[in-house]
């Protein structure tokens, strides 16, 4: 008897969709083919979890197993051959599944990989052989989709910011191909992007689809947290000092203007609204520029007399008094 689905997904029975969908993410990152590769264990756990979610992700289908448990896919086969028959039941399925529309999924499981030569050999369904030769009489084996496939995507932090185009290539045993593929502004690192119908090819039933794992780089200035940016920001120890104007770089290629308060120390930050990462649902993020004091560069003759000046001036502040030697020197070497 296979694993109960609601078992192999680790949820209740009385779990939601959200909870469904999280659980199945969950697992099949783990458990994915192309993280376990030659692990034909994983990919079997892997095909198990996706046969999971694909049941009871689908309001039908989870309704259905939930009144017949792993007959479910059976009984609708059942219920199309009685359709083609004449309406006869057979057994103990004869009225359980409805009358003359469909049954409870519409008449087809073009969503489902089923396997036709279990079914007819009895080994797993519990009806036996005696329905084989029916099956066989209705019709091939449902179509079945293709695999979903997971590529990781690296890009910079720019990109990040203005979105991204890449192409990928993709390989189907031999044969490759290529795909152009759009990553949107704003995405962070980790998160995936779903490309529809770019999976593996399906056996009559439609492609999968394709995931992006994006990375982020990190920038070499720029630092991410959230959808805000922080950068440290130049400021010379004058305009520190006095106040005055210094230029902010920004993602978007172009300095801004920022007007510093006199007295401003080291490590003070700025918040400049909107500068930031674009975030998903509209809007951007801010910019956070943290101020660190730089020295002239070159320290001239001059900057050093000036500064020991300030020094000076600061101990007489204090209530030191009387200057050094040196700084007498150099003042009177200023002064000359």
């Amino acid at each position: 008897m296979a694993r109960d689905f609601y078992e192999v997904l680790g949820v209740p029975r009385g779990a939601g969709e959200q909870e469904i969908r999280a659980a199945f993410r969950r697992l099949a990152r783990r458990h994915h083919p192309d993280v376990n590769p030659g692990d034909a264990g994983a990919e079997e756990r892997f095909k198990e979890i996706a046969r999971a979610h694909e049941v009871l992700s689908d309001a039908r289908t989870r309704a259905a197993y939930d009144r017949h448990g792993d007959r479910w896919q059976d009984a609708e086969r059942i219920e199309e051959a009685m359709r083609q028959g004449g309406g006869r039941p057979f057994g103990g399925f004869g009225g359980g599944f409805g009358e003359g529309g469909g049954g409870p999924f519409g008449g087809g499981f073009g969503r489902f990989e089923f396997d036709l030569g279990d079914l007819a050999g009895g080994g797993g369904s519990g009806l036996g052989g005696a329905f084989g030769n029916l099956f066989r009489r209705g019709g091939a084996a449902a179509p079945a989709r293709g695999r979903d496939l997971e590529h990781e995507v690296a890009i910079s932090l720019r990109e990040a910011y203005e979105g991204a185009a890449r192409t990928i290539e993709l390989r189907d045993g031999a044969a490759a191909r290529r795909i152009e593929v759009s990553i949107p502004a704003g995405i962070r690192s980790g998160q995936r992007v779903r490309v529809r119908g770019k999976g593996e090819p399906g056996a009559g039933g439609g492609p999968g689809d394709l995931y992006l794992i994006v990375g982020v780089r990190p920038h070499s200035r720029f630092e991410r947290r959230g959808d805000d940016l922080h950068v440290d920001l130049d400021v010379p120890v004058a305009a520190a000092a006095l106040g005055g104007e210094v230029r902010v770089p920004t993602l978007k290629g172009r300095d801004l203007a920022l007007t510093i308060p006199p007295g401003t120390r080291g490590g003070r930050a700025f918040r400049l609204a909107g500068q930031g990462m674009p975030k998903p649902g509209g809007g951007f993020g801010d910019l956070h520029a943290r101020a660190r004091l730089q020295l002239p560069d070159p320290l001239t003759p001059e900057h050093a007399a000036l500064f020991e000046r300030l020094r000076d001036a600061d101990r007489e502040a204090a209530g030191g008094g009387a200057t050094d030697g040196r700084a007498d020197g150099a003042e009177r070497s200023a002064g000359a």
